[in-house]
């Protein structure tokens, strides 16, 4: 017979059983004086539970497969055993073999641990609290006091599904090794671990004088959380890594350690971003990019550790989704780069992501992840926070491109109009939108087959001496090489350059020669021979702003770049349409927090 508690647990593990990013157990081993001991594991099992099948007995000669295939046993038998679930796994080994095989030799402390055995990998980081043949004399009295120290060493392990991501590796391993850090200062300090140890020990030794009398056994695991905080501190990591992802303790009631799992923050449509997508997104931001917090600015803040910067407590009263990050740094008086690196730090922790600040020019999009269902949780929830309208008939006015122009109704009041506002943000917090950026791509068709001479690739867009081709050249990624995401690259200085006035000028000509030398002649000749080209300051312009013309710039990037107008763009885009393909799609900066393109399942 299980209590509520009991049952609880047992949900919690089938909620988890699937989940490749969520530990099998957390455990503590240590190895001193009294030899390798397992402190404690969680979770634990009921020494009690034999699940067996007495209907039918198995074959003392059946082989014996953990991993779930058919069993043949001498009699020409097969069956098919249940694959075993995540707890079953690590209770195939029992304390003792646990406390041997994760109690390392004092070498391999300070150094990362992994150890697979069959389909179970146990990840730790052993770390030394003291040197065995130290001996501790005081000074004032020289017969030796603790000629040997209780505990050597200690680890806390992760076991993990053996065929579990490098990335959950890694990041199981700095949880374990930040929570050793912090364990051995308060050893140092107040020999916390070694009362904590000894309580756990004590405990037991009295369960197992008492299960040598008693016919049915207990875990002494489940009577060490309730006496011992350490124990209450490891399962509470475990259940949270299980859970939110997000781990926050405090060893001893004073050491806080806080980490947190990004597979298990960062996830769309039930798949997660992978850390180094995420890496590489946040290396990418940009000054025109805007802030979005996923909460609200007060809970927020009460979320915050009471030592933390000043300046992340200025940053999050200032954010604002219409405000990029260069102007939150000018409000915030604090400097751009360290608005980036708060940024980084809030995103990565999930309580904010990165999009482009909100304008009437803006074209949202129906995410395809979207949960349109019309009885939702985010459609009641929509309701509650929205009255007078209803979260499926919004979502289908954007069914299509729509830019917040379109959405907004002049005739309407500025109060409704600031609610209209409210309802895509709350909508982008959710990832119901993606936002639609215009990229333009330089495309000049190939002249006619010439006898005796090799024809090129057809539709080759041809920028700075290379040849891009058209899937390359409109592709979706972030872009091949550096320079195509710094603001100031060197090709960028030299085609940015400051033109004379007057347009006849030899200097002008000269220079607008030397910006289209990068192309073939058949394509200058095709270049020339639009209108447009007729007026030197459209080709002027033109020239200027051909290394944005390979798919990979939005319009967006290149008004900030180049200090130019929307209107002034479409314009001179409109003007030399005929080489010029315009399309629309996401920025894959920001579109790794909205669609699930680069996650893993």
């Amino acid at each position: 017979m299980y209590n509520n508690t009991e049952l609880l647990e047992e949900q919690k593990s089938m909620d988890r059983s699937g989940d490749p990013s969520s530990p099998i157990s957390v455990i503590l081993v240590s190895s001193g004086s009294r030899g390798n001991k397992l402190l404690f594991r969680y979770p634990f099992q009921r020494l009690a539970e034999c699940p067996s099948s007495p209907a039918k007995q198995r074959s003392p000669y059946a082989l014996v497969n953990t991993t779930g295939d058919v069993l043949e046993d001498q009699d020409g038998d097969s069956r098919e055993q249940t694959p075993l679930t995540d707890e079953q796994l690590v209770s195939g080994f029992s304390d003792i073999i646990l406390a041997t095989i994760l109690a390392t030799k004092s070498d391999i402390c300070g150094k990362k641990f992994e150890l697979k055995i069959d389909n179970v990998r146990f990840v730790g980081h052993p770390t030394l609290l003291q040197h065995p043949h130290v001996i501790q004399v005081s000074k004032s009295d020289p017969s030796p006091k603790r000629e040997m120290p209780t505990m050597i060493l200690f680890s806390v392990v992760f076991a993990l599904r053996a065929n579990a991501d490098p990335s959950v590796i890694g990041s199981m391993h700095k949880l374990s090794r930040r929570i050793a850090i912090a364990l051995q200062h308060e050893e140092r300090r107040c020999q916390y671990l070694t009362r904590e140890a000894k309580l756990m020990l004590a405990v037991q030794d009295e369960i197992t004088n008492i299960t040598e009398t008693d016919e049915s056994p207990q875990s002494p695991f489940r009577q060490i959380l309730p006496k011992c905080k350490l124990a209450r501190d490891l399962k509470e990591a475990y259940d949270s890594l299980c859970t939110t992802g997000v781990v926050r303790l405090h060893i001893n009631d004073w050491l806080e350690v806080s980490f947190c799992l990004p597979h298990k923050i960062h996830r769309i449509g039930g798949n997660y971003i992978h850390p180094e997508a995420l890496e590489q997104s946040l290396k990418a931001i940009r000054p025109y990019h805007a802030l979005l917090l996923l909460d609200s600015e007060k809970a927020l803040l009460n979320q915050l550790p009471l030592d933390c910067s000043p300046a992340v407590v200025r940053l999050i009263k200032t954010c604002s989704p219409v405000k990029n990050l260069q102007q939150l740094a000018q409000d915030a008086d604090l400097a751009l780069l360290q608005i980036f690196q708060i940024a980084s730090h809030l995103v990565y922790w999930g309580k904010a992501i990165i999009i482009y600040p909100l304008c009437e020019n803006n074209v949202y999009m129906l995410s395809p992840h979207a949960d349109i269902c019309l009885y939702s949780p985010l459609a009641q929830l929509f309701a509650e926070q929205y009255p007078n309208h209803d979260l499926p008939s919004v979502l289908a006015k954007f069914s299509l491109p729509y830019s917040l122009a379109e959405f907004r109704n002049p005739l309407e009041a500025p109060v409704h109009e600031a609610q209209l506002i409210q309802m895509v943000v709350w909508m982008l917090q959710r990832r119901l939108l993606i936002q639609l950026h215009t990229y333009v791509c330089l495309l000049v068709a190939p002249s006619e087959d010439e006898p005796g001479k090799e024809q090129e690739p057809p539709l080759v867009a041809r920028v700075g001496g290379r040849s891009l081709s058209t899937p390359s050249a409109l592709s979706f990624g972030s872009p091949t090489s550096s320079d195509d995401m710094t603001l100031t690259s060197p090709s960028m200085e030299n085609s940015s350059a400051e033109l004379l006035p007057g347009g006849e000028s030899p200097m002008n000509k000269r220079m607008t020669e030397t910006l289209l030398a990068s192309l073939t002649e058949h394509e200058r000749q095709v270049i020339l021979s639009i209108p447009a080209a007729q007026n030197q300051e459209d080709l002027r312009l033109f020239a200027r702003l051909l290394h944005y013309f390979r798919g990979h710039h939005h319009l967006e990037e290149i008004m900030y770049n180049e200090n130019m107008r929307r209107s002034q763009l479409k314009t001179l885009f409109d003007k030399f349409r005929s080489v010029l393909v315009v399309t629309n799609h996401e920025d894959p900066i920001v579109s790794i927090f909205q669609s699930p393109t680069e996650a893993t399942a």
